[in-house]
């Protein structure tokens, strides 16, 4: 087995706010892996936003925005690499090459591309269905050791190994004689966990949080300010019994579930904490608790995003700046890869010219 060093990838689509779960799903877990002593690279997939139709003017503010909220949540663009994916052509080139390794039945496979598309298939676009091999040449244009990921995306990270498995097989023999040992791409390991891993809808706790609900008060926006919080949290869906004193308690009650879950993601503490403080109180009591919490979270982040969306320069320069660093990366794994395929390419002189 090949060892590689430890690099952890994870990509935002910019379509719609975020909310809260997109934050405690992802941004805030991004924040934190910044103490891990790995290269953490985090993209804004806008590639994967075009597999559905989105007006252009809207769709550069909203790169800006999912770029200002991981920046106004704590990431250092200098500590990590922060990038758009667009600006970094190997993610496409690589997507082509896997496309050619993929199996059809693979894909055939993907519930998210059925749920996706719905009953109106035949008039989904290419990409909406080639997804998953595309995020695969995300994750392996970097040969990413780790990914966070949430329940749903699990199985398109299935794939990305599945890719990998095959093109490590396949082009065996080349890549030995290349000089990359037994494997070049790894089996890429999904990094799930965290209180608050999956969010839901504060209207149907049932239901994943999305930015697609038809209804405001399914979610909290980052984009919230105080007064929309508050009355989002009052209003959300619960049950008539009081909160329980024992985890146990909380199956079969979807939303009391969700809520205390929101409430130890944004404490950082476990559900069985927060029951040790609030079991036996009424929803009237923890919902104004939990309203403090959350205005308490996410009203700085809410305002340096402002600061930062009124300085699109700023941002783009930030961009700019990752997607560089992130393209020293890629590039010579795209090259490598063309190598070990067969392509004949130009050396570093004719690229030059």
């Amino acid at each position: 087995m090949a060892a590689f060093n430890e690099l952890v990838f994870s990509g935002v689509q910019p379509t719609g706010n975020l909310h809260l779960g997109n934050y405690l799903g992802a941004i805030k877990r991004f924040v934190e892996m910044q103490e891990r002593d790995a290269q953490c690279l985090y993209c804004v997939v806008d590639l994967h936003a075009i597999t559905l139709w989105q007006d252009p003017q809207a769709l550069r503010g909203q790169i800006r925005e999912v770029t200002a909220a991981f920046l106004a949540a704590g990431i250092d663009p200098k500590r990590s690499i922060v990038f758009n994916q667009s600006q970094v052509p190997q993610h496409a080139e690589l997507a082509w090459i896997f496309n050619c390794v993929a199996r059809l039945g693979w894909l055939n496979r993907m519930t998210q591309f059925k749920d996706k598309a719905g009953k109106d298939r035949e008039n989904a676009s290419i990409g909406l269905y080639d997804y998953p091999v595309l995020m695969a040449a995300d994750i392996l244009a970097y040969r990413a050791t780790h990914v966070p990921v949430g329940e749903d995306q699990k199985q398109h990270l299935e794939l990305t190994r599945d890719i990998a498995q095959k093109f490590n097989n396949d082009f065996g023999p080349s890549i030995q004689a290349h000089g990359h040992g037994e494997q070049f791409f790894p089996f890429t390991e999904p990094l799930i966990g965290g209180p608050a891993a999956r969010v839901m809808s504060l209207r149907d706790g049932t239901k994943k949080m999305s930015k697609s609900d038809p209804s405001e008060y399914s979610r909290i926006a980052l984009t919230d300010d105080a007064d929309a919080i508050a009355q989002k949290v009052r209003r959300a869906k619960t049950d008539p019994d009081s909160l329980p004193s024992e985890i146990e308690g909380l199956k079969g009650r979807p939303e009391a579930d969700n809520l205390v879950g929101i409430f130890a993601a944004l404490r950082g503490i476990t559900r069985e904490e927060v029951l040790k403080d609030f079991g036996g109180a009424q929803f009237s009591s923890f919902k104004p608790a939990l309203v403090d919490l959350a205005v308490e979270t996410l009203a700085p982040i809410n305002a340096e995003m402002k600061r930062l969306v009124a300085d699109p320069a700023h941002i783009d320069a930030v961009l700019a700046d990752g997607a560089g660093r992130a393209e020293q990366i890629a590039a010579p794994t795209l090259d490598a890869v063309k190598d070990i395929v067969g392509f004949v390419r130009r050396g570093p002189a004719l690229r030059a010219v």
